[in-house]
């Protein structure tokens, strides 16, 4: 009887969240995500603030150019369209934090996870505990995400090199709808920060804000 009521009691909480969703997620907006484990969720300041600027001024988006920060375990998430999430190292989600970061997935919300460099190995672990039936998968260049405001008919650019390996933009699907990307070998985040923080050209800083101008479209509408 009590494991009845508090499945109920759940269930309920759930379904009022999600109707919570419906209604803030109409503002169009982005959080940064922190995370438990180490990992420096933190990283990038520059970066969030000059992509924001940059949608606002290019897609007619209205965002907020000093983005807050959200907990995974926390309703807060909900109150946001987007979620980014960054770092170099260790990652960790209690079964708690993964299931409110499933149910913010499969009722409209989208997390875009941008690998800093050394972050993998940790994150694919910890989807598990999110989607665990499902594995990521690589979009192909076709996919709408490469297309929504500007034309990248190769894919996933690459900003910065680490390993000599090609950058790959990887998926996790709700009812075929793409509810995660995960950017690996590509390091967006350092392309959208001031420019004097990694001296990178602005060809490469121009690449790097409309890619992420197409994750914030995509997110958005989809």
């Amino acid at each position: 009887m009590i494991n009845s009521l508090k499945n109920t009691l759940k269930l309920t909480c759930t379904v009022v969240v999600c109707m919570l969703f419906t209604l803030h997620a109409q503002s169009q907006d982005l959080a940064i995500l922190k995370y438990k484990g180490g990992g420096d969720w933190y990283s990038n300041a520059t970066a969030l603030p000059n992509l924001v600027k940059f949608c606002n001024e290019t897609i007619d988006t209205k965002m907020n150019e000093k983005p807050e920060t959200v907990e995974v375990g926390s309703t807060d998430i909900f109150q946001y369209p987007l979620l980014h999430m960054t770092g170099h190292g260790n990652v960790f989600f209690s079964d708690e934090e993964a299931e409110n970061l499933r149910n913010y997935l499969i009722s409209g919300g989208f997390l875009h996870i941008d690998d800093n460099y050394g972050m993998k190995q940790y994150i694919t672990k910890e989807l598990k505990k999110v989607f665990p039936n499902q594995e990521l998968k690589e979009l192909p260049a076709s996919h709408d995400i490469f297309k929504t405001a500007f034309a990248f008919p190769k894919g996933l650019p690459k900003i910065h090199e680490h390993d000599g390996k090609r950058p790959q933009a990887l998926g996790l699907f709700h009812e075929n709808r793409l509810v995660l990307l995960f950017t690996v070998e590509s390091d967006l985040g350092d392309g959208w920060e001031d420019q004097e923080v990694h001296n990178d050209p602005e060809v490469i800083r121009l690449k790097a804000l409309q890619m992420g101008a197409n994750i914030v479209k995509y997110a958005f509408e989809n």
